[in-house]
């Protein structure tokens, strides 16, 4: 019975030293402009609130009072926790305080992730987020020790696609507090665009991304690097040049004509230096086929074409870092559709290498087209090629949202995709490609391959790897199964729930890497 007025007379102090630094005149409170500033969490219990440096300097301006109001506000700010405080400076109607956990954070073997940097990117998504809600249109952020894990924190949280409500979210625009990390800021905003990109493709309605509009939307996109950048946007008709029948049985279902995006950005000052390819799958919409998928929950298959929209959003985002490597991206795009033109269970078709496929459930249809762009991916000679897919349910069944799952033939390449994404926070993890499953999916009845394999429900992702094994001959390839990590409920705190366009930042990470090894 005690505790109520005395807490009201707690707030009731802190609204008054609120007011009491600054005479805030009614201009200042229509300019509405907010900071994010951080808080470690404490190390020892007696010891006092350790602010970083910008909040630091931010309170010594202050007299000390923005400390005092966080003591008497309530308990110490845990990890990933807001709290804000109104009026208290001139320049800033808005002070949100957020919670960084402990300043000692870093690399965890365990995790295989750099806590340090994932709690500033949830830190500054939540403070960001909490002045969004209160529409402050300007926002600037404190590096936190950080300044490209604070911007990519910023960048990704404020995300929202509501590309077609008329009641949209209140835009905010971020920069960074202070100006001594700037160059590493403006990084952390390129590498969260980057992702924001691949997310906005997911998560569009797949009457919109048809896949002229999905190549349309990228060449857009590269358009202000085309002294760096070639696009082709392959038509059916060179499809079937290149004797793709593996792709061309999957695009014939659908009304919509498919296209082979082809990417070439040449950032290396050495023109000979083998590219490295990536290759991703692009289903726009993917109803199953003949084998078609059960109503419920079909409407996210929008985002079967996240392999492609990551793969082509790293590569904005490296065009635009103006990274010094060679990258070049293809993208089968098309839809996968029951019709009278579409595959049937038990079709036979040949891919681009002259191996035939037993199609024994169109719904597997991801490989086929993967097939022909592994095959086409060999003709440029590359460093590595790396494919992206959202291949397998199997995959979200064995990993679930925690990392990408990964196949590969080469330990140096995985090496160098596992310390990208310890970085960027976004995992990966590596899956075994026994010839155990390569059996499985060379024992068919009709052909050289079988579309799902032996068993087709035990080891699906191992055994789609498999397959794409058969179209791959280069020492470097890597295959990374994306089912598990399309989308986002709430297992990553600065992503909004939808479509996660992971694992874009480790990709450009990756190709960012590759650089230091030239």
């Amino acid at each position: 019975m005690m505790l109520r007025p005395f807490r009201k007379l707690i707030l009731s102090g802190v609204r008054r030293h609120c007011c009491r630094p600054f005479s805030v005149s009614q201009n200042c409170w229509d300019a509405r402009k907010g900071l994010v500033l951080g808080v470690y969490e404490k190390e020892k219990e007696d010891d006092s609130v350790h602010f970083t440096e910008a909040a630091e300097n931010f309170d010594r301006a202050l007299s000390g009072k923005l400390r005092e109001l966080l003591t008497i506000s309530g308990p110490a700010l845990k990890k990933g926790k807001s709290r804000i405080f109104y009026g208290v400076h001139k320049e800033f109607s808005n002070v949100v305080l957020v919670g960084l956990g402990k300043n000692s954070a870093d690399v965890c073997d365990k995790e295989c992730w750099d806590n340090r940097k994932e709690n500033i990117r949830a830190a500054v998504s939540a403070g960001c987020r909490l002045l969004q809600d209160l529409e402050v249109p300007d926002v600037e952020v404190d590096p936190c020790g950080d300044a490209q894990s604070a911007a990519e924190g910023a960048v990704l949280g404020l995300f929202e696609y509501d590309e077609f409500k008329q009641k949209k979210k209140k835009a905010v625009k971020t920069k960074l507090h202070g100006s001594s990390e700037a160059g590493a800021w403006e990084k952390g905003v390129l590498y969260g665009e980057g992702q924001n990109l691949a997310r906005c493709l997911m998560e569009a309605p797949a009457n919109h991304v048809t896949p002229t509009f999905f190549a349309n939307t990228i060449e857009q996109r590269l358009a202000p690097f085309s002294d760096k950048v070639t696009v082709h946007k392959r038509p059916q008709s060179w499809i079937e040049e290149q004797q793709m029948g593996a792709f061309l049985s999957v695009s014939k279902g659908s009304e919509e004509p498919p296209v082979f995006l082809e990417l070439h950005y040449n950032g290396s000052p050495d023109s000979s230096q083998p590219p490295l390819v990536l290759v991703g799958k692009g289903i726009t919409f993917d109803s199953g086929g003949i084998s078609l998928k059960p109503s419920s929950g079909m409407d996210a298959m929008r985002a079967d074409m996240g392999g492609a929209a990551t793969v082509c959003s790293s590569i904005v985002t490296a065009a635009a870092l103006k990274l010094p490597v060679n990258i070049i991206g293809l993208a089968p795009l098309c839809e996968n559709m029951p019709s009278g033109k579409a595959n049937k269970p038990g079709d036979v078709v040949r891919a681009k290498n002259g191996k035939t496929i037993q199609v024994d459930n169109t719904d597997a249809e991801g490989r086929l087209i993967l097939a022909d762009a592994l095959c086409y991916a060999h003709s440029f000679n590359p460093k590595a090629i790396v494919n992206a897919a959202t291949l397998t349910g199997a995959m979200d069944v064995a990993l679930g949202s925690a990392a990408t799952g990964v196949f590969t033939n080469s330990d140096w390449l995985w090496s160098q995709l596992h310390k990208a994404s310890i970085i960027t926070g976004d995992r990966v993890w590596r899956m075994p490609l026994f010839q155990h499953y390569t059996r499985q999916v060379t024992d068919s009845q009709l052909a050289d391959l079988n579309n799902i394999g032996k068993y087709s429900r035990s080891g699906g992702a191992c055994t789609a790897a498999a397959f794409l094994r058969e179209f791959v001959t280069a020492p470097h390839w890597a295959h990374l199964d994306i089912a598990g990590v399309m989308s986002n409920k709430d297992e990553v705190p600065y992503l909004r729930k939808g479509m996660s366009g992971r694992p874009t930042r480790t990709l450009v990470e990756f190709a960012a890497g590759l650089c230091d090894e030239s």
